[in-house]
């Protein structure tokens, strides 16, 4: 079988790819509301270690349409050998349409354009790129190691060259004290970089992370459901992106919002304004989870 060290995470529209795994763990794994790759330390694996997983794919699917290169930064991994690795998924997965990718923000600044414009052409057809937030503040607070600014210039690197970019945010991760903040400040990052995905996760609080901790110690307020909505209402009304696919839909989510922005925009307001006459239910579901 296909060798994996750790435990699996992927993104939601990766669930029907072959996952290949190319890092072992993250290589910040410092943010605070973070429970993920904790227990390995990072590392990139051998290139002889990955096309063996590859050609163990290869025997035991016949069309893989989709592959994803996890760990949590793949991308930090040199140009050269990333390069050797799409070679190889080209080679053994020819009917392969696309390869994904996590990527941070610094991982994404180490490529010059004409790198990632290689990748692009070995087929690299997404990275997913979580922001978690526009606030320079909340960045901080969260230990992102990385400023709105440096956001933006890796974003537009990724979507001048033409590669699909997947952003990911996080409702609630400012708390009550930078809840407007937090939705105006990422809109702006969000409106800079004009990704073609955006995907609004809402925050799950995790034990053991130092957000946890914030939270027993009441140094962290968490949003009601219904705070979670009207902080997505802000947001929406500030994102003026075009041609934009943005989702809500995820577990962690109270409403499942979806739509294409700027065309959809009133239609997910409404699907907000939905939510919003039904929040004491939300209140009570919320409830329910946290037990």
């Amino acid at each position: 079988m296909i060798r994996y060290k750790g435990k699996l995470y992927r993104p939601p529209s990766e669930a029907y790819s072959l996952i290949i795994q190319a890092t072992i763990g993250c290589s910040h794994n410092k943010c605070t509301f973070c429970s993920m790759y904790k227990e390995d330390q990072f590392k990139i694996r051998n290139i002889e270690d990955i096309i063996a997983d590859l050609k163990l794919g290869r025997q035991y699917y016949k069309n893989v349409k989709r592959i994803f290169l996890a760990d949590g930064d793949a991308l930090i991994i040199k140009t050269e050998k990333l390069a050797d690795i799409l070679k190889e998924i080209q080679r053994i997965f020819p009917e392969c349409e696309r390869v994904g990718i996590y990527g941070s923000p610094k991982s994404i600044l180490l490529k010059s354009k004409e790198e990632l414009s290689l990748l692009k052409e070995l087929g690299l057809g997404i990275i997913y790129l979580g922001l978690e937030s526009g606030s320079d503040r909340i960045l901080k607070n969260i230990k992102k190691g990385i400023t709105s600014y440096e956001m933006i210039e890796a974003g537009r690197s990724v979507v001048d060259v033409g590669i699909p970019l997947s952003i990911t945010l996080i409702s609630g991760i400012g708390g009550k004290k930078y809840s407007k903040e937090h939705a105006i400040e990422s809109a702006k990052v969000l409106n800079e970089i004009n990704p073609d995905y955006i995907a609004l996760l809402t925050l799950l609080l995790e034990k053991g992370t130092e957000l946890y901790k914030d939270v027993q110690d009441g140094k962290f307020k968490l949003l009601t459901p219904k705070e979670v909505l009207l902080e997505t209402r802000l947001l929406v009304e500030n994102i003026e992106v075009d041609n934009c696919i943005f989702r809500s839909n995820h577990a962690s989510n109270y409403v499942p919002l979806r739509g294409t922005l700027q065309k959809d925009r009133q239609l997910i307001l409404n699907q907000i304004e939905e939510g919003l006459k039904i929040s004491d239910l939300l209140e009570e579901k919320e409830l329910y989870r946290r037990l």
